[in-house]
């Protein structure tokens, strides 16, 4: 059986990091589907979906940090010169971490290690309204 559910996140741009781990489990409950896999998937080519240890050093620092060594905001970017706006550094990021994660679930509940939750990583530069469907395939 196949159940889909899309959730709405609003973001504030700039690797606006949400655990969304929470929203996931409770697409998982409502599919009343018992052991299988969700695929959690951003629409949109500047967020991406991850794991992580959602603790404030990570969320409130390192991971920006890294991706300012990586692809850098004030970089230049033809993305930028070809449709004159500011976020070519967005979609550089959003394509290294990827717009999707499969996580297996048994008696409902997500396999995730203690520390590790799903988020979803906003690159934008300003806000916007995020759309990720869950869609959960199993029995």
């Amino acid at each position: 059986m196949v159940h889909t559910e899309t959730l709405d996140i609003q973001t504030h741009g700039n690797c606006h990091i949400i655990d969304i781990t929470g929203e996931v489990e409770q697409a998982i409950c409502t599919s009343e589907l018992t052991y299988g896999t969700v695929t959690v998937f951003h629409v949109g080519s500047t967020g991406a979906i991850t794991t992580i240890e959602y603790e404030p050093g990570l969320v409130n620092h390192d991971i920006n940090a890294a991706f300012e060594k990586i692809a850098p905001q004030n970089g230049r970017y033809e993305h930028e010169e070809t449709w004159h706006d500011d976020n070519g550094h967005s979609h550089v990021r959003a394509s290294m971490l990827g717009p999707s994660l499969v996580v297996p679930f048994c008696d409902q509940k997500l396999t995730l290690g203690t520390w590790q939750q799903i988020v979803l990583v906003d690159f934008d530069t300003r806000s916007r309204n995020r759309k990720v469907i869950c869609q959960i395939i199993g029995e």
